[in-house]
């Protein structure tokens, strides 16, 4: 039994700074994460692995019909009225598409077509309007087209914005003030693509369903990077197919004068909204900035577009969904990297104890080790997360960094003062 206990006290005090400091520099780590202030940094590092992942192939099944200010200028109008709209809905009608969605308010009339644009709801069972839910009523949403919303052809077009004003995540369905399910635009666009492969959502419990190839589960407060994030309605992480313009965009004018193929919609989603710099309908995306060149905003349409594209593949081609591990899984994560840097420095201080050949070759040693380790600890923390990024995977960036960091100075530190002891 004193064997034993020996044994142990030899160890402890061998490794007493690793025993000691790991679990304390994980702790304040933790704490900084829990509190928030990481929270930028890690959607910093989010953003910048979406920019470094390679840019994926334009998705065929999704179009874009854009508004901008060429067309506004070609038509002479500020808004495009009801009646070029029930034209231009008449015209990709003609090509078969499997779904239409609307991004345009159109909850009163607009010039002259209100009858005519009517019509075109009415007959147009695989049109979807848009209705903003989330706000203040009557200040911050926006009612549905009335004609769609008889019909229940009506999605939200909300975006969830983060505090740095850029949109990570996108909603499948939100509640309106009434507590009724109201299905995001984008899903249901992708739900009426899917219909026409026989594929539709099968339900494994009340937040978790299978949709072809892929199994949804929704959005939590603490999901990746986040920190007691508004979690309302059911969200997904978006995955962006790339920067501005990753989708076959064709101009209003394009489908009025008939510039575009006559197959051009044919079995697709098409989307219309607005695309020009007027409409104020424009958002930062993780692909809006570099170091290189000033922030870029995307249309919501494209936003909304992107959505739709990684429902469809999802289902599909089995496109994988941007997740974050259990916090149990993140802190064990975090705890590994405090002890991996303790560890590491601390066995670097006990070599230089142990070689008294000279002391400024040790020294010069020591230090060379030491940037070869943060080289090392940089490289090995960058590849063991964007590797798996690349799979859909969220792993956290900083707080390990910043574990690892924190515990490798604290032990530098603790050498250098046992050090200094011993001298004096």
């Amino acid at each position: 039994m004193k064997s034993a206990l020996k044994q142990w006290q030899q160890f402890f005090w061998q490794w007493r700074g690793v025993i000691t400091i790991t679990p304390s520099v994980a702790a304040i780590v933790l704490l900084l994460r829990c509190i928030g202030l990481l929270q930028t940094w890690e959607w910093a590092a989010f953003d910048q692995y979406t920019r470094l992942r390679p840019t994926e192939p334009t998705d065929p099944r999704v179009v874009i019909v854009g508004l901008d200010e060429n067309d506004l200028k070609a038509l002479n109008q500020s808004q495009i009225s009801d009646a070029v709209l029930a034209e231009l809905l008449n015209k990709l009608k003609e090509q078969s598409p499997r779904a239409i969605g609307l991004d345009l308010y159109r909850d009163v009339p607009v010039g002259t077509g209100e009858s005519e644009l009517a019509d075109v709801y009415k007959t147009t069972p695989n049109l979807i309007g848009i209705r903003k839910v989330v706000g203040e009523v009557g200040r911050e949403t926006v009612a549905p087209p009335p004609a769609l919303a008889e019909l229940g052809q009506v999605g939200a077009n909300d975006l969830m914005v983060d505090g740095d004003n850029t949109v990570r995540r996108g909603l499948l369905n939100v509640q309106d003030p009434d507590g009724n399910t109201v299905y995001s635009l984008s899903l249901y666009l992708a739900l009426l693509y899917l219909d026409g492969e026989g594929i539709g959502p099968e339900m494994v419990d009340e937040d978790t369903w299978w949709l072809g190839k892929t199994i949804f589960q929704p959005f939590e407060t603490n999901s990746g990077g986040y920190v007691r994030a508004d979690a309302q309605g059911y969200q997904q992480i978006i995955r962006y197919r790339g920067e501005n313009q990753s989708f076959e965009t064709v101009s209003f004018m394009d489908v009025l004068t008939g510039q575009i193929s006559e197959d051009w919609a044919t079995d697709k989603v098409v989307l219309i909204g607005a695309v020009g710099e007027s409409s104020n309908d424009h958002f930062y995306t993780p692909h809006s900035s570099t170091l290189l060149s000033n922030a870029v905003d995307m249309a919501g349409v494209e936003i909304h577009s992107n959505l739709t594209s990684q429902i469809i593949s999802a289902a599909l081609e089995g496109r994988p969904l941007i997740r974050g591990w259990s916090e149990p899984d993140e802190w064990l994560w975090i705890k590994s990297w405090s002890a991996a840097g303790a560890l590491l420095i601390w066995q670097i201080g006990q070599e230089g104890k142990r070689s008294r050949t000279s002391a400024q070759s040790t020294k010069n040693q020591i230090r060379g080790q030491r940037v070869l380790w943060v080289s090392s600890t940089i490289a090995l923390l960058g590849g063991s997360t964007f590797v798996p990024f690349l799979y859909g995977w969220w792993i956290p960036v900083v707080p390990a960094f910043l574990a690892a960091i924190g515990s490798a100075t604290a032990v530098t530190a603790y050498l250098a003062r046992s050090a200094g002891d011993i001298r004096r």
